[in-house]
């Protein structure tokens, strides 16, 4: 599932940048509950949820994005 490569890579980053669910919920200026609906795939982020994502984490946007192969665009 798509939905799942964001949250991996959300979570997989996060994680390496030392930050705990919490902690990256309020840089985000997000609920953790929502946090965890990306995290584990049940909610799909939009393109500004990555593009903020990335910032916040300080990793280059397609680090984050999932890219769809047979539209060739991140999404």
């Amino acid at each position: 599932m798509a939905d799942n490569q964001w949250g991996r890579r959300i979570k997989g980053f996060r994680k390496l940048k030392g930050m705990t669910q919490v902690e990256f919920a309020q840089r985000m200026n997000m609920s953790l509950s929502v946090l965890g609906e990306l995290e584990r795939g049940a909610r799909k982020p939009s393109r500004s949820n990555l593009e903020q994502i990335a910032e916040t984490l300080d990793v280059p946007f397609h680090e984050i994005a999932y890219k769809n192969q047979e539209e060739d665009l991140y999404v």
